[in-house]
């Protein structure tokens, strides 16, 4: 199954997230499909980008978004 989910990237206690589609049993930072988006957590206010042409895209084909990523993106 697809999956919209984070990603980790950054340093320790220094965290950046990408919002990658990737196979549902792959592990979090591991091997993704495509990255349709960022969401930096320590910046005032929390910065997030989203392609959202490629996001719904993705939901049409059946991709389901993790329960984070819903309530970043406000979906």
């Amino acid at each position: 199954m697809t999956v919209i989910r984070l990603a980790r990237y950054g340093r320790k206690k220094k965290p950046f997230y990408r919002i990658v589609v990737t196979d549902s049993r792959k592990r979090r930072d591991s091997g993704w499909i495509e990255s349709i988006g960022y969401y930096n957590p320590l910046t005032d206010p929390a910065t997030v980008k989203i392609d959202e042409e490629r996001l719904d895209y993705w939901l049409s084909t059946g991709a389901k978004m993790s329960k984070r990523v819903q309530k970043i993106s406000g979906r």
